[in-house]
C-alpha cells in the first residue's frame, strides 16, 4: 500500500514570539501540495524566520524523517519520534500512535525550544508537522481536513 509523508518544519527565534512577526509565523500553512513523482521519499517543506517564513520544498529519504511507520494487517501505525529529546518543552506523557485505514491521513504536530549552552544566542523554536496519508492520494491531499489531528505542542515560554 502507498504511504505519503510530508514533513513541514517552521523555525523561529524570540523575535517572532509577539506582534506582527508572530502573526506572520502563525499564518504559515501546515499542509502543502505534493510535488510530482513523489515515490518512497518524504516531501519536506522548511520555513524560517530569517526568510520571512517563505516555504522551501525538498525531498528526503524516508528513513531520515522523524516518524515511525509500520504497516500491519491492512492498517498503518504512525508515531513521530521525538528528536532531539532535550528540545522538548514540558508536556504530559505522549499520546499513543495513530492507526490509519486505507484512505485516511493524520496531521501530527510537535514543537521544540532550544537555548545556546553559553546563553550567547537567542532562544530558538521549531514546529514539526507530519502529514501522513495511507493509500493513493492526490497532490492536494494535505490541504484538506485530516481524519486525525494530534496536537502534541507544549508551552514554549
Amino acid at each position: 500500500m502507498e504511504v505519503t509523508v510530508q514533513w513541514v518544519r517552521t523555525s523561529w527565534t524570540k523575535r517572532s514570539r509577539g506582534g506582527e512577526a508572530a502573526a506572520r509565523r502563525n499564518a504559515v500553512p501546515v499542509g502543502f501540495p505534493l510535488p510530482d513523482g513523489l515515490v518512497q521519499s518524504v516531501h519536506t517543506v522548511r520555513m524560517h524566520e530569517k526568510d520571512d517564513f517563505t516555504p522551501v520544498d525538498g525531498l528526503a529519504e524516508r528513513k531520515l524523517a522523524a516518524v515511525q511507520l509500520r504497516e500491519t494487517e491492512g492498517w498503518l501505525r504512525v508515531f513521530p519520534r521525538v528528536d532531539p529529546l532535550f528540545g522538548l518543552p514540558p508536556r504530559p506523557r505522549r499520546p499513543p500512535a495513530v492507526r490509519l485505514a486505507p484512505g485516511q491521513w493524520v496531521r501530527w504536530q510537535l514543537n521544540y525550544r532550544f537555548s545556546s549552552a553559553a546563553g550567547v544566542r537567542d532562544w530558538s523554536y521549531w514546529l514539526d508537522t507530519f502529514n501522513v496519508a495511507y493509500g493513493p492520494v492526490t497532490a492536494d491531499v494535505f490541504l484538506g481536513t485530516p481524519a486525525f489531528h494530534v496536537d502534541e505542542q507544549g508551552p514554549v515560554r
